[in-house]
């Protein structure tokens, strides 16, 4: 009931918020403006969907191996220190990372690149990490009762079991990542940022909404993406969802 009142309560506020903002486009010409720089914005859209599935994807190609390794038992040791380093990468801010990037590998799309996945990593690595240690023992205990290795335990026992935990990680990073890319365009990387940022110097509030908005939506998509996803491909009886 009370995820019901909190969903109706969500829609209430969100259809006030279109039509007020529906009244405030009509009377300021807010769309007529916004038009104005649909084809920046379709260029740079492609531009910043580019950036986020390229960084995005090797983000998630480098952190679920890297928390699947980090959780086995042979690397308990050193675990928690990887992860407490990986901690300390998150707190140097994100435009600091991408300077240090284009310092190294210059300006364009690789430094950027290479940026946004480092900001990305951690929810990744930490939440692959965390799902898999959290696998109840007893499914661990009964898939070695019946002869299974270590290897098949982990694709056939731990990873299914890990697959919500690890999505709502996925989740996380593509959110940062979306909204970090617009800074992309301060080392060349291009993206939407270049409409946000260049309104903002030139004093044109309609340039940076026409950056931001498709922004916002973008991040709200690919977290829709995302959950859809997870709710296709995780089994029911570990996903939340579906149960």
């Amino acid at each position: 009931m009370k995820k019901l009142r909190l969903t109706r309560y969500g829609y209430g506020i969100g259809l006030v918020l279109m039509f007020t903002l529906g009244i405030l486009a009509e009377q300021y010409d807010v769309v007529d403006e916004l038009f104005f720089y649909q084809e920046d914005v379709v260029y740079l859209t492609v531009q910043h969907i580019e950036l986020v599935l390229i960084s995005g994807g090797i983000a998630i190609l480098i952190g679920v191996p890297l928390g699947t390794l980090l959780s086995r038992p042979r690397f308990a040791r050193i675990a928690e220190t990887a992860m407490q380093s990986l901690n300390i990468g998150t707190t140097i801010p994100t435009l600091a990372i991408l300077a240090l990037s284009m310092s190294l590998l210059g300006i364009g799309m690789l430094p950027a690149v290479f940026g946004l996945c480092i900001a990305s990593l951690l929810p990744i690595v930490r939440n692959t990490y965390t799902g898999l240690l959290e696998v109840p023992d007893h499914l661990k205990e009964a898939a070695s009762g019946i002869g299974m290795t270590a290897q098949q335990m982990l694709y056939r026992i731990e990873l299914p079991n890990a697959l919500y935990v690890i999505f709502a990680g996925i989740r996380t990073a593509l959110a940062i990542n979306v909204g970090t890319v617009p800074l992309a365009f301060l080392i060349g990387g291009g993206g939407l940022g270049e409409l946000i940022f260049t309104g903002i110097d030139l004093d044109e509030p309609f340039m940076m909404l026409a950056g931001a908005i498709p922004t916002a939506m973008l991040a709200i998509l690919a977290d829709i993406v995302i959950a859809v996803l997870a709710f296709l491909i995780v089994p029911k009886g570990v996903n939340p969802l579906r149960t």
